[in-house]
């Protein structure tokens, strides 16, 4: 593979909006450096501000507000010690298969967001222990990730393994020649990890879906990688299906080698998770550069309420807190609370359910404060 995987400038960065569909942008997203955050100024202090660098300073926490996350949560702990146990399981020999992963949970869960930390850690620790290139001279991309569409074939697919990799083969060749080129691609690059993302997206059990499936299982059977997918009903749609017809065996196959994993979301109905809970909510507040922030403004002023409206789903959790922010401040108000908030929308799902949530809340058939705290 031609080029340098360690000579990316800025300018390429901006190039490539999509970032993760390409080997470049993964590069970025790997190995960026941890974020620092802003610095948290007083009233007085920002007033201070000239009109540049309160400007300047406005704009980084935006940018802070809008990439919070991922948030070490209990739930992403555990999918990690899972995939480890899997990936680092799959050193056998060529002449066995590997067993792949399939996480299946309701949007908002986080799924993606883990596994991306999760192949993130596992670029960095094999780019340390093996270095930038392979011992036949070509680039090492440890992490191959892959995003499925509504009408993704087997040469769909096979296109945008070559398009992460940036091979110049991409729209000329038939299914079988754009796989092996494909597969080329893993050979040469060492590639270890593929990453499936939106495999609802594919239609399992039409004829698309039988192929995907059996080329999954060449990828498996044939070439280092352990395959993990990801998406939403993804036992309903026949990925760890048994089955009866040709079909259906075809892919309850595919059920024999993958390893269902979950995401839950957070719930209250245990003195456990009313402390998880409250875990997050903290770790939230400690991210927070606003003016007037205080200890206990989450987990203590706002927990019922951010339960309420975000049903104990994390992404609904970080959506809701990212745009409470971003309102607070460009409005000057400088902190979170609950009339701020009500103004802020939230996504279609979260908003549905609010209503229930928010009278079991005040009807106190629930609550999200541990024991301890509420005493």
């Amino acid at each position: 593979m031609s080029g340098d995987a360690d000579e990316i400038t800025d300018a390429d960065w901006r190039l490539d909006n999509l970032t993760l569909a390409r080997k470049e942008g993964w590069q970025r997203f790997a190995t960026a450096p941890t974020r620092t955050q802003p610095e948290v100024m007083t009233r007085q202090q920002i007033t201070a501000l000239g009109v540049a660098a309160r400007a300047e300073y406005d704009r980084a926490r935006r940018i802070w507000h809008a990439n919070l996350g991922p948030l070490k949560t209990p739930q992403l702990a555990e999918l990690h010690e899972d995939l480890w146990d899997i990936v680092d399981s799959n050193c056998q020999d060529g002449d066995k298969a590997k067993g792949a992963v399939g996480i299946d949970a309701l949007p908002g869960l986080g799924k993606t967001t883990s596994v991306l930390a999760f192949a993130r850690e596992f670029h960095c620790r094999e780019i340390g222990d093996f270095g930038t290139r392979t011992a036949a001279g070509h680039e090492r991309w440890p992490v191959c990730r892959v995003g499925l569409t509504g009408n993704t074939g087997m040469k769909e697919f096979n296109r945008a393994m070559l398009k992460f990799y940036a091979h110049p083969g991409t729209e000329r060749g038939t299914a079988a020649q754009l796989a092996d080129r494909a597969l080329d691609c893993v050979l040469s690059c060492e590639t270890t990890l593929l990453v499936v993302d939106d495999l609802h997206f594919l239609r399992m059990r039409a004829q698309s879906g039988v192929e995907i499936s059996n080329h999954f299982k060449y990828i498996a059977n044939e070439f280092p990688v352990t395959l993990i997918f990801i998406g939403v009903g993804l036992a309903a749609r026949g990925l760890f299906s048994e089955g009866s017809s040709y079909a259906e065996a075809v892919l309850g196959q595919s059920g024999r080698r993958t390893t269902p994993l979950g995401m839950r979301p957070f719930v209250v109905d245990t003195e456990v998770g009313r402390r998880e809970w409250r875990q997050i909510l903290l770790a939230l507040e400690q991210r927070l550069v606003l003016a007037d922030k205080h200890p206990g403004m989450l987990a203590d002023h706002l927990s019922d309420y951010l339960f309420a409206r975000s049903t104990g789903h994390i992404g609904s959790l970080m959506t809701l807190i990212n745009r409470g922010c971003q309102r607070a401040v460009r409005t000057g108000a400088e902190r979170l609370d609950t009339e701020l908030l009500n103004r802020v929308r939230g996504d279609a799902a979260a908003e549905k359910a609010r209503q229930e949530l928010q009278a079991a809340v005040a009807a106190r058939r629930i609550t999200t404060i541990p024991m301890r705290e509420a005493v």
